[in-house]
């Protein structure tokens, strides 16, 4: 491969990751970041949402070498754990087949276990607070400002954008979307969230089970917690910003108490830091970006949350941005460094999959929050899992999108939705789906 210079801005998963595979393939890389070397700074409370790792991300990480490495710094969970309001817990496991879970990571082990990686290639040279200004998209030039103030110049044969859903890059595009006719929209869930936290136990252990995702679906609004390796459990609320039982009602630490005594009484006694919490972490906004073109000439792109930011409901974001580095690795496979095929091809390969997983992620918060605990949607989960131990060749969308990253996001979502709609309508008729004909489910099903 050519030596050409790629200007990667943004050092966050995505971007490390591309930055990373870029040096590895003989090219020159720049990889700027305007936030100060994680590595050396203390993380942010309240901002870092535990990252649920599957086979989408792991098969990115295998391709830069990091597969096996970041696993030992994840913990399995192979279930959703429902949290009833009376305290009764239900396990919903995520597959009826050996060896399908998920991976609880944190976000910024990950990130800083990437940055390491990155360091090794003499290639590849990081710039941190160097915060993007501005480009002229046409002769690849980007302005960077200094922490002294100056601003600096890069020069790069190709631009790519992995600065996040509030992209900088992205800014470049719209300043310029009369001319390259650039679509761009932002749809906020009401909902926003806010990060709490279970402390391990005085024996170091985990409080609730360690190997599951943990929900408190209440109709409405829910919380979620994910395992760390300490001990620890990442909690987090998410609620409507106005109304009964939003944001703007907890206004007190009193408020809080009784909020949580209410809807969250089991999880109450293991957060002895609530109140404080609550109160010292920031609250969140949910969001979806979509736009379009992805890229210009052949001289600049977005990738990851920069053109598609998605909210965390399917556990995708982070798959699906390392994801696009897969897709663009084997453009450049087929296409060398031809960047304006390259970057079309990108493009075409990834855009509707991206909204698909999007339109995806906004779903499966109305079912997190509402259908878990509903009779029918419990059914048809446990149907799905009994299917997917007798039948080889079935899968649930979940695991579609979860687990089969040979499989695109359309095809997950085509057809996991006609099998949903297949299955809900049998478990809505059936009381005990022990009772039901297995074979005759798989015939409905690929009557579809």
């Amino acid at each position: 491969m050519g030596k050409d210079k790629i200007l990667v801005v943004g050092a966050g998963l995505c971007g490390t990751l591309l930055a990373i595979r870029l040096a590895q393939k003989g090219f020159i890389v720049e990889l700027h970041e305007k936030r100060a070397d994680m590595r050396k700074t203390a993380m942010i409370a309240g901002r870092s949402i535990n990252l649920a790792l599957s086979n989408r991300g792991i098969n990115a990480l295998r391709m830069v070498g990091m597969d096996a490495f970041m696993l030992k710094e994840a913990i399995p969970m192979y279930g959703r754990m429902i949290h009833n309001i009376d305290g009764s817990l239900m396990m919903q496991p995520y597959s009826g087949r050996e060896g399908e879970y998920i991976n609880s990571i944190s976000r910024g082990g990950l990130n800083i276990g990437l940055l390491d990686k990155a360091e090794t290639y003499t290639n590849l040279s990081l710039h941190f607070e160097s915060d993007y200004i501005n480009a002229d998209i046409d002769k690849g030039l980007s302005y960077f400002k200094q922490l002294d103030g100056s601003v600096k110049e890069v020069l790069a044969d190709l631009i790519i954008g992995t600065d996040g859903a509030g992209s900088a890059v992205r800014q470049t595009m719209l300043n310029n979307g009369a001319r390259i006719r650039f679509n761009f929209s932002q749809h906020f869930l009401e909902a926003g969230y806010k990060e709490l936290h279970i402390p391990p136990a005085q024996d170091g252990g985990f409080k609730l089970e360690k190997h599951a995702l943990h929900i408190w679906p209440r109709g409405g609004f829910m919380m979620i917690g994910l395992p760390n390796l300490d001990g620890s459990f990442t909690m987090t609320l998410f609620t409507d910003f106005k109304g009964e039982t939003g944001f703007d009602r907890l206004e007190s630490k009193e408020l809080v108490q009784e909020y949580f005594e209410k809807y969250f009484p089991d999880a109450l006694n293991k957060m002895p830091h609530l109140t404080e919490d609550f109160f010292n972490n920031p609250t969140g906004s949910l969001g979806t970006i979509k736009c379009y073109p992805w890229h210009y000439s052949n001289k600049f792109l977005l990738m990851g949350d920069a053109a598609h930011a998605i909210v965390p409901f399917y556990g995708q974001g982070m798959n699906c941005s390392f994801e696009d580095a897969v897709v663009f690795d084997n453009c450049i496979d087929e296409l060398g460094n031809n960047w304006q095929e390259v970057l079309s091809a990108f493009q075409e390969r990834r855009k509707d999959n991206t909204d698909a997983i999007a339109d995806l992620a906004v779903y499966n918060y109305l079912e997190m929050r509402d259908l878990v605990a509903d009779p029918v949607f419990i059914k048809k989960r446990k149907l799905e899992t009994k299917l997917e131990q007798y039948f080889p060749d079935y899968f649930s969308k979940y695991s579609m999108v979860t687990f089969r990253e040979d499989l695109p996001y359309t095809y997950a979502k085509e057809k996991g939705d006609e099998q949903n709609s297949v299955l809900m309508n049998i478990c809505s008729q059936t009381e005990d789906i022990d009772q039901l004909d297995l074979e005759g489910v798989m015939k409905a099903l690929k009557g579809k």
